[in-house]
């Protein structure tokens, strides 16, 4: 990949996985703007709500008008344990605001950019949910569905422009987010949290947890002209979690 003023623009750098992606492509010579809440002191960081369509699109206009966008992570995103019926409508309105029109605004606002270069990588933040169901998770998993389903539309449509468009799939990755979840179920249940992330590895075939640095990885890869073929996929990370 030629790393000459290579720019790289994520949503939700600033924790986790996103931080992770943030890191990766700083030490691989890239800039990286991150559109997020929460300040960070890697990258470039601007503050973004991404429920927020015209936030995002100022956002991205502002860099556009500066650097060619070469690259495009849409990572921001929130979980929510629930099943159907215990999922409030503010509860379902904001993990689809969050996790399916945050992506939306972010790939609607830098196509105009990677079309006028002929050029660009769009990667979003899936789930292993797109692939299979799990219990107590109705609106993520939907919300992680419809983002794979973004993915695979956007690079049939964008392909004539050499724009790629790649879901990342990640399973059981231990984040800040993993972290919280299993303390919200902890809280309610009265489990211990030793034992859940003891029983969380174990159901994984390699029998750990994924690392936000892995995810990072393979982010990278897709990004990178190594993977000029790769348009449409929904690419699993997850440890072997849905191939049983």
């Amino acid at each position: 990949m030629d790393l000459n003023n290579k720019t790289c623009v994520i949503t939700g750098g600033s924790s986790g996985i996103g931080e992770a992606i943030v890191m990766r492509f700083l030490a691989g010579g890239f800039t990286v703007f991150n559109l997020d809440l929460t300040p960070s002191n890697h990258g470039e960081f601007i503050k973004c709500d991404v429920t927020d369509h015209q936030q995002v699109a100022t956002a991205i206009a502002n860099i556009g008008a500066i650097h060619n966008i070469d690259v495009l992570v849409s990572n921001a995103g929130v979980h929510h344990s629930a099943n159907i019926e215990d999922t409030t409508e503010a509860d379902f309105n904001r993990v689809l605001e969050i996790n399916v029109k945050g992506a939306f605004s972010a790939v609607q606002s830098v196509l105009p950019y990677m079309k006028q270069q002929n050029s660009g990588s769009i990667i979003l933040m899936s789930s292993d949910q797109a692939l299979v169901a799990k219990q107590n998770s109705f609106i993520y998993n939907l919300t992680k569905t419809a983002i794979a389903s973004m993915a695979k539309t956007t690079a049939i449509d964008y392909a004539k422009f050499n724009i790629r468009a790649n879901a990342v799939c990640p399973g059981t990755i231990e984040t800040p987010l993993y972290h919280r979840a299993i303390d919200n179920y902890c809280a309610k249940s009265g489990a211990d949290k030793a034992q859940i992330h003891k029983e969380e590895a174990a159901l994984q075939p390699l029998g750990r947890l994924g690392q936000p640095s892995e995810v990072a990885e393979l982010v990278w890869f897709l990004a990178s002209d190594q993977a000029s073929f790769i348009t449409g996929s929904l690419q699993v990370i997850d440890g072997g979690y849905t191939a049983q």
